[in-house]
């Protein structure tokens, strides 16, 4: 079994950027693939990042691209989000997952699943 918890969010202004952290416990995920995703209010859960086992590939939605950043270190078992440029549509509970298969991470059906942490982007 893998745990997951989720660390960082929290309230900023339009503009401003958090680094969000996912340290996992109960099995090395070294060879998982990881992602993120988030779920706004009184809407469903869409996909945010994804990244490769060994940190290689990194895929994002449209949404996200050129202002939030995916990495991992696999000798902390931790990946981790960097959000800039935030804005008040990013709003959202961020969950953390982990697959050993990238195909299934991105269509949303991963394996291990965290508990969320709240961003809050103010305009």
């Amino acid at each position: 079994q893998v745990q997951l918890v989720e660390s960082g969010g929290g309230l900023v202004q339009a503009g401003g950027s958090l680094r969000l952290s996912c340290a996992a416990s109960g099995r090395t995920v070294s060879r998982y693939a990881m992602g993120w995703f988030r779920q706004a209010p009184g809407k469903e859960r869409n996909f945010v990042a994804t990244i490769t086992s060994d940190g290689g590939n990194t895929n994002y939605a449209d949404s996200v691209k050129g202002r939030f950043t995916i990495s991992r270190d696999n000798a902390k078992n931790t990946v981790y989000l960097q959000l800039n440029s935030l804005k008040p549509e990013d709003t959202a509970v961020y969950y953390c997952a982990a697959d050993p298969l990238l195909s299934r991470l991105t269509t949303g059906h991963g394996d291990y699943w965290g508990q969320g942490t709240q961003v809050t982007v103010s305009s």
